[in-house]
């Protein structure tokens, strides 16, 4: 290990130099902010307003550097002692755990850290001020929020080690525990170690209304799949899934977002005749939402390009005539809509609802052009990444919407992880009623 720097005037940085570093703020992706020889420093397992020694583990580029702290000088009174003693500092940055990069902080701090990077994502990124408070899921409070996982991935190496990868690398890790799993989730996986093969990525998931299982894929191949389904519950509603198929993590999250999509639905301008919309939808939660919140003959078509996810939505949304579940890529669903529609068509999409849930990159360029092109009434946008919605969100309000509702979730305690449900409702529709951006 190289010998620790103490002047901030070095000329260079090597990974394995362990430096003194003043912690500034926090930045998107869990880590936080420092600057040290005119560089930017991302640090890992810190806290604004510390001091801390941390030791250089990337140094590619010339603009900014990454490293992890390896010991606390000045520390924060929102540092806590982390839930999971396998990502703590205790262990060595190389063997510290994944996926719990917010477990040293305590819950309230970690949600206005959250807050913050989604108030600076949109200050920079779409130029819109916005004060955001990060709600915590049901119960999380009374459980310092674990437990909460009903899927978790371990991963096995040619030396037969079962565990997670260490973070930010595909070293597996060894631990007891699984704090943030589901107690079902943790159960199943005391039995893994002596039953795989190297190179195994093991799935462990805990359905809410149907038994817990391992889904085991060979090397960098995905889950075998198939037509084996699983079952969710949500409130009243049941929905089929296949056993691989994209659910929410958090046990709680599918109704915290059903009633959240719901909520940020502006009935004064909700048409159940228009062409409605739930873009990447997935097995139909969303849709459901749509439909529940104003049953009857509301029309809605989700669109996914999943077939297997197609097809559960289409069981899912049976009892309601008005569904329907179209297998495609959205941009090209949008774009053949535009191509093909005629003046009554494109009448009753200006009329519409659209609900949006897109990966983690956000929409893009181009889905938000086609609904630029299209004008839907209003959006209700579901985002798990902070910076990728402030970028769609810079391009639907300069192409005419207004951003008039947003509220934002915790749904993955003790990571960075957040999600936001926001409504932009087309600009020229606000002039004549009561909303307006707050």
């Amino acid at each position: 290990m190289n010998a620790t720097i103490n002047t901030a005037a070095a000329s260079s940085i090597a990974v394995g130099d362990e430096i003194e570093l003043d912690i500034t703020n926090v930045a998107h992706g869990g880590v936080c902010v420092s600057r040290y020889g005119g560089r930017v420093v991302f640090v890992a397992d810190t806290i604004p307003g510390e001091r801390v020694l941390a030791r250089v583990t990337e140094a590619r580029k010339k603009s900014f550097v990454r490293a992890s702290t390896v010991r606390v000088i000045t520390a924060s009174e929102h540092r806590r002692e982390h839930v999971w003693a396998a990502a703590s500092l205790d262990r060595d940055p190389a063997e510290r755990a994944g996926g719990a990069e917010f477990g040293h902080i305590d819950l309230a701090e970690q949600r206005r850290l959250l807050a913050s990077v989604i108030t600076d994502s949109l200050r920079r990124m779409a130029g819109i001020e916005r004060e955001v408070v990060v709600e915590a899921a049901p119960g999380d409070d009374e459980c310092n929020g674990l437990g909460w996982r009903t899927r978790i991935s371990l991963h096995t190496d040619a030396a037969g080690r079962v565990g997670p990868y260490a973070a930010r690398t595909h070293t597996v890790v060894e631990v007891p525990d699984y704090p943030l799993a589901h107690h079902e989730v943790a159960m199943l996986t005391l039995g893994l170690p002596g039953t795989v093969r190297a190179g195994q990525t093991l799935d462990v998931i805990a359905p809410s209304a149907s038994p817990p299982f391992v889904a085991v894929s060979e090397g960098s191949r995905g889950p075998q799949r198939g037509a084996a389904r699983i079952r969710e519950r949500v409130g009243s509603r049941e929905f089929e899934l296949s056993k691989t198929g994209f659910w929410q993590v958090h046990l709680a999250a599918p109704d915290v977002l059903t009633a959240a999509v719901q909520d940020a639905i502006d009935p004064a301008l909700f048409d159940p005749a228009a062409d409605n919309l739930d873009l990447y939808g997935g097995v139909g939660l969303l849709a459901a939402a749509v439909l529940d919140r104003f049953p009857g003959k509301t029309r809605i078509t989700t669109v996914e390009s999943d077939v297997l996810a197609t097809e559960c939505a289409a069981d899912n949304l049976a009892d309601s005539p008005g569904a329907y579940a179209q297998t495609g890529r959205v941009d090209r669903y949008l774009a053949n809509y535009q191509r093909g529609a005629t003046p009554a068509e494109l009448a009753r999409m200006r009329a519409a609802t659209i609900i949006l849930d897109p990966p983690r990159s956000g929409a893009g360029g181009e889905v938000c052009a086609a609904l630029i092109s299209l004008a839907p009434a209003q959006l209700v946008y579901v985002a798990c990444d902070p910076v990728a919605f402030a970028r769609d969100a810079a391009t639907l309000t300069a192409g005419g919407y207004t951003l008039t509702g947003m509220r934002a979730f915790d749904l993955f305690p003790h990571t960075h992880h957040v999600e936001i449900v926001a409504t932009l409702v087309r600009s020229d529709l606000l002039g004549s009623r009561s909303v307006s951006a707050e």
